[in-house]
C-alpha cells in the first residue's frame, strides 16, 4: 500500500488545522445517543492542540439533502465534544462564508471550532471546487480522519486536499493499518464472516478475499441466496433472485472453504413478536422466512473460529434489530472475541453486537466505517485516501 503522510510528521505549531472527522452519530432528543465515533477522533484532535495549533472540525451528519435541516445540526455534537475534551468548544452555524471565516480567524492555538454540517451545502456531495476552496481557506493544513467517509469523493474528504497540505489522522491511519493487514498480509488460518441482507453488496469482497482466506462463513439474508443456489426452497425468505447465478459460481470457486447455515430460526412474519422456531435449512415451512442462524450453525461457526489467526467480520447473522432473532449474531460476536485471533469487525450491526455483548475490549479492531471497510476489502480505491497519497510524504 502506498505510504501516506500522517499528522505526526507535520509541523502544526501556530497553524489553523482543518480536521475532517466522522461525527455522523445518532442523536436522541437533541443529544448524542452514541459517542463512539466522537471518542475515536479524540487522539487526533488532542495531538493537533498539543502541537500548538487550533482545530477546525468539519463533518456531515445524516442526509439533509443539501439544505439546512435543524435536526441534523452539529451543535449538540459540539457540546458533547466539549464535555469529552474537558474544555470549551466553539460552534458556528455555517460551514463556509463570512461567519465561518470570522470564527476561524478568531481561533487561538489550543482552541477548537466545530463547523455546521457540511451536507447543508450542495457543494459538499458534488465535490464542488468553489466550496472545497472556501472550506480550505479557513485553515493552513488539512487532516483527513473520517475513515467512514473516505470512500466518498466529497469536498470535505477529497476536494480540500487540492488546496491545502494534507495528512492522515490517527484513526484513518489505524483503519488502513488493520484493514491493510487483513487484505494483504493476514495471519492464518484466516477466516472471513460475512452477513447482512444482500449478497450483491458483498460479491466483490468475496471475490477479492478468496485467494487469501482459509474459511468463509456466511450468514444473514445473503446466506439464503447461496442456499437457493444449491436448489433449496426457502419459502418466504429474502432471496436475491438476480444474484443466484453469481452465488452458484462462488459456491463452485470456494466449495471446500465455504460454511453455510445448516439450520435456521424461522418466523411466520417479519415482525419482532412473530411466532418462530428452529428448522433445518432444507425444511423452511411454506409462508415462513429465515430470520437468524440456528443453534447447530452457531456451534459449527464457533468451532471453525476456534484457533483462527485472523478474523474479518462484516454483517449480522440475522434480523439483529429484533431481540428474538439476535442470538446468532451475539453468539458469533462471543466466538470471535474468544477465538484468540487478530479480529477486525466492520459494519454497524456487527460493531453494535460487540458493544451489546460488552466485548469491545476483546476485539483487536472495531472499524468505524462499514461501507468504507467493505470497499477497501473489495480492493477499490478510496478517494479520501488516494488524495493523501498524492501529497508529498
Amino acid at each position: 500500500m502506498p505510504k501516506i503522510p500522517t499528522v505526526r510528521d507535520a509541523d502544526l505549531a501556530g497553524k489553523r488545522v482543518l480536521i475532517r472527522v466522522d461525527f455522523n452519530v445518532p442523536l436522541k432528543r437533541g443529544a448524542v445517543g452514541d459517542d463512539t465515533r466522537i471518542r475515536a477522533s479524540l487522539p487526533t484532535i488532542r495531538h493537533v492542540l498539543q502541537a500548538g495549533a487550533s482545530a477546525i472540525l468539519c463533518s456531515h451528519l445524516g442526509r439533509p439533502k443539501n439544505k439546512a435541516v435543524p435536526e441534523f445540526s452539529l451543535r449538540p455534537v459540539a457540546d458533547h465534544l466539549g464535555k469529552l475534551l474537558g474544555g470549551p468548544v466553539a460552534f458556528v452555524p455555517a460551514t463556509v462564508g463570512p461567519e465561518a471565516e470570522r470564527a476561524a480567524r478568531a481561533l487561538k492555538p489550543g482552541e477548537v471550532l466545530v463547523l455546521e454540517n457540511t451536507r447543508f451545502n450542495p457543494g459538499e456531495e458534488a465535490n464542488d471546487a468553489a466550496f472545497a476552496r472556501q472550506l480550505a481557506s479557513l485553515a493552513e493544513f488539512f487532516v483527513m480522519d473520517a475513515f467512514g467517509s473516505a470512500h466518498r469523493a466529497h469536498a470535505s474528504t477529497e476536494g480540500v486536499t487540492h488546496y491545502l497540505p494534507s495528512a492522515a489522522g490517527f484513526l484513518l491511519e489505524k483503519e488502513l493499518t488493520f484493514l491493510g493487514k487483513a487484505l494483504l498480509e493476514p495471519a492464518h488460518p484466516y477466516l472471513a464472516i460475512l452477513g447482512g441482507a444482500k449478497i450483491s453488496d458483498k460479491i466483490g469482497v468475496i471475490r477479492n478475499l478468496l485467494p487469501q482466506i482459509d474459511r468463509l462463513l456466511i450468514g444473514g439474508g445473503m446466506a439464503n441466496t447461496f442456499l437457493a443456489a444449491q436448489g433449496l426452497d426457502l419459502a418466504d425468505s429474502l432471496v436475491e433472485a438476480e444474484a443466484v447465478d453469481q452465488a452458484r459460481e462462488l459456491l463452485e470457486l470456494a466449495a471446500e472453504r465455504l460454511l453455510l447455515p445448516t439450520d435456521a430460526v424461522v418466523a411466520d412474519a417479519f415482525e419482532a413478536d412473530a411466532h418462530h422456531r428452529v428448522v433445518p435449512v432444507q425444511g423452511v415451512p411454506a409462508g415462513w422466512r429465515v430470520m437468524d442462524i440456528g443453534p447447530q450453525t452457531v456451534e459449527r461457526f464457533s468451532r471453525a473460529l476456534h484457533g483462527a489467526g485472523m478474523v474479518f467480520w462484516n454483517g449480522p447473522m440475522g434480523v439483529f434489530e429484533f431481540p428474538a432473532f439476535a442470538a446468532g449474531t451475539e453468539a458469533v460476536a462471543r466466538a470471535v472475541a474468544g477465538s484468540g485471533a487478530v479480529s477486525i469487525v466492520g459494519g454497524g450491526d456487527s460493531v453494535a453486537a460487540i458493544h451489546q455483548a460488552g466485548l469491545e475490549d476483546r476485539i483487536t479492531h472495531l472499524s468505524t466505517g462499514g461501507g468504507a471497510s467493505l470497499e477497501f476489502m473489495e480492493g477499490r480505491e478510496l478517494p479520501g485516501v488516494a488524495a493523501l497519497q498524492r501529497q508529498p510524504s
